[in-house]
């Protein structure tokens, strides 16, 4: 009688785990957000977005270069005052350059973080969709899984599809 109960017992684990593994599904997330990112061209919009204070900062860079190579080139043959004068002009132009280069930056990765969060909303949005149309309890980013079998659905391409 034991044994019976065990193999009945055994039996409906295994039923119980073969109906959890169809309700599972993995999907890859970095392969989606790359995927999306590219044919929705942010990256080209955040490059246009910025490509004027991007020309501003390289001229004032090259400008400062300029000045700081004839000062250096010529610095020994000018009067005290007239290389005193350059160089105090070079440290507010470094130090100017410096701040706007810093904010350019922090303003670039602040939209460039905004833009991110959206693709990542507009993913997990259809990855939600698809999971609940295809009856899916579990999605599983691909990349966080060691090891699947082929039972697995993967459903990257549907939520690829959806996406768009």
């Amino acid at each position: 009688m034991k044994k019976w109960l065990l193999a009945a017992g055994l039996g409906l684990a295994m039923v119980t785990s073969a109906q959890a593994a169809d309700k599972v599904a993995i999907v890859n997330m970095g392969s989606l957000f790359q995927q999306v990112a590219q044919k929705t061209g942010v990256s080209a919009t955040l490059e246009n977005e910025f490509k004027g204070r991007a020309s501003e900062l390289q001229g004032m860079e090259n400008d400062l270069q300029s000045k700081m190579q004839r000062l250096q080139r010529d610095g020994s043959t000018m009067k005290a005052a007239d290389r005193s004068k350059m160089e105090k002009d070079v440290m507010a132009q470094r130090q100017t350059f410096s701040q706007k280069a810093q904010a350019f930056e922090q303003d670039r990765q602040r939209r460039s973080n905004e833009e991110r969060g959206k693709l990542v909303t507009r993913i997990q949005t259809a990855v939600k969709s698809v999971a609940a149309d295809q009856g899916i309890d579990l999605v599983v980013d691909a990349n966080a899984v060691a090891y699947n079998s082929s039972d697995v659905k993967d459903i990257t391409a549907d939520v690829l599809k959806q996406v768009k």
